[in-house]
């Protein structure tokens, strides 16, 4: 049985900044700390090199993609759709600090980034990322589409309410606030982007992906 590799993990803000050998570690620089900036790479070299660098240049970074589907299963599926916008979420806790981001699906270019806020979850990000890409294209008029690797999010867009369990607190009503917004822009606007579920078993990871674990 193979043995999991090692990562090293670059923190460019948190309680303390530098590499550390263990997510535990990692994690401890980034828990309650409002902005942290982490991600992991697989050597030690690479996480030094990273820390003099800008966190902006390396998030979403990952390593070369093969799939492990057969080739009728990917001619089926076929290719992304490039004239699009990928949207996604990253939340470390379940509640947890949370942000979001959409970018180019071909050039990963960055579109937008919201976060990180105090106390949300995936699944919120997810939606909030989605409405925010679906209000940004109708004011644009573009006709491209909105790539997600969320089921949940499409089906919460779809039925224009936020179905999550987070109750609300004063830590998380930044958050809330949010998520009020985007559905009362879903209730209140008529959009044609089409959404589509990002296929990862056949591309990788989503282009809008965080990258950091």
């Amino acid at each position: 049985m193979a043995k999991n590799k090692k990562k090293y993990y670059t923190v460019w803000k948190g309680h303390h900044v530098g590499v550390f050998e263990s997510w535990d570690d990692c994690k401890a620089q980034i828990t309650n700390f409002e902005g942290a900036q982490y991600k992991s790479f697989s050597t030690f070299e690479a996480a030094k090199k990273a820390l003099k660098g800008n966190y902006k240049d390396y998030i979403g970074k990952s390593k070369k993609f093969t799939s492990e589907l057969t080739e009728a299963q990917l001619k089926k599926i076929g290719q992304p759709n490039y004239n699009s916008i990928s949207v996604d979420a990253a939340s470390s806790g379940n509640p947890g600090k949370m942000e979001y981001r959409g970018v180019d699906t071909k050039t990963k270019k960055q579109l937008f980034i919201q976060g990180p806020f105090e106390q949300g979850t995936n699944n919120i990000g997810e939606f909030l990322a989605i409405v925010h890409g679906l209000a940004l294209l109708k004011n644009k008029n573009s006709k491209r589409i909105i790539y997600t690797d969320s089921r949940t999010a499409i089906s919460w867009v779809k039925k224009k309410n936020c179905n999550t369990k987070l109750q609300r607190t004063e830590k998380n009503k930044v958050v809330f606030e949010l998520v009020d917004r985007a559905v009362a822009w879903l209730k209140t606007n008529t959009y044609t982007t089409v959404i589509v579920k990002w296929e990862t078993k056949a591309w990788g990871e989503i282009p809008a992906d965080f990258g950091r674990k």
